[in-house]
C-alpha cells in the first residue's frame, strides 16, 4: 500500500495502492510514516511520490459509499493527513508522478515544493462534476497554496491542467519527464534536509495558521 525509504537525509514515501484513493487503511499507514519520519533523527526531508500513472485521485468514493454513516470522521482522518504534513518539522516535496485529482490534488499543496510530470497526468479538482463542495479546511487550503485567480478557475471549472499549465498558473513550482520526476523532488529535498526541520515546522505553521485551524476544527 505504501513504502516508506530512506535515500541518505531523504526519505522517499511512496504511494503504491492502484489509483492511491483514501482508504482509511491508506490514511492510516501515511499517519504512521510520518510518525516514522517525524521520530527520526539528524538531517532529513521527505519526498512523497506516487506509482505509474496515478499520484492519487483522492477520496475512496467506494468505501464513503458504503460507509456513508462515517462521513465526518473520514474526512477529519483526511484533513489529519494534511494538517500533519503542513506541520511536518523538515522540509517537504510532491514528486506527482502522474495523476493528482481531488483530494490528492489537495495533498500536492500541503508540501513545501513539487515537480510534476510532463507527457502524462493532470492536476484537476473535479469537485464541481462531482456534485461536492470543499469543506472549510479544504476551501482554506487551496486559497492559501493557489494565486486566487487559479483557485477561483480550478474549483469553479474542474479544469484539468498538464503539467506546462500547471506550472504557468502556479500550482507546482517544477516539471519534469516522467524519469526525472523523482531524480529532481529528491535534489530539491536533500538541498534542504539540511534546514532545521523545528524552524521549518514554525514558519510553516506561522505561514498557515488559518489553513490549521480550519484543518483541525468541524468538517462542515
Amino acid at each position: 500500500m505504501i513504502d516508506l525509504r530512506r535515500d541518505g537525509d531523504v526519505f522517499v514515501l511512496r504511494f503504491d495502492h492502484g489509483e492511491n484513493r483514501f482508504h482509511p487503511d491508506f490514511l492510516d499507514a501515511v499517519l504512521g510514516a510520518l510518525d516514522t519520519v517525524e521520530k527520526a533523527e539528524g538531517p532529513r526531508a521527505l519526498v512523497t511520490v506516487g506509482t505509474g500513472k496515478f499520484y492519487s485521485n483522492g477520496l475512496d468514493l467506494d468505501w464513503l459509499g458504503a460507509n456513508s454513516d462515517r462521513f465526518g470522521w473520514y474526512l477529519g482522518r483526511v484533513h489529519e493527513v494534511y494538517a500533519r504534513l503542513l506541520s511536518l518539522p523538515m522540509p517537504t516535496v510532491a514528486a506527482v508522478n502522474g495523476h493528482a485529482f481531488a483530494g490528492g490534488a489537495m495533498l500536492v499543496l500541503t508540501h513545501d515544493l513539487s515537480v510534476m510530470r510532463t507527457g502524462r497526468g493532470y492536476f484537476c479538482l473535479p469537485e464541481v462534476d462531482l456534485g461536492m463542495t470543499f469543506t472549510p479546511g479544504m476551501n482554506a487550503l487551496l486559497q492559501a497554496r493557489l494565486p486566487r485567480v487559479t483557485a477561483h478557475e480550478a474549483m469553479i471549472t474542474g479544469r484539468r491542467y498538464t503539467a506546462e499549465e500547471a506550472r504557468s498558473a502556479g500550482i507546482v513550482g517544477e516539471i519534469a519527464p516522467e524519469e526525472e520526476v523523482l531524480p529532481v523532488a529528491l535534489a530539491r529535498a536533500a538541498a534542504l534536509a539540511g534546514k532545521d526541520g523545528g524552524v521549518v515546522a514554525r514558519i510553516r505553521t506561522a505561514l498557515y495558521p488559518q489553513v490549521l485551524a480550519a484543518l483541525r476544527g468541524p468538517v462542515s
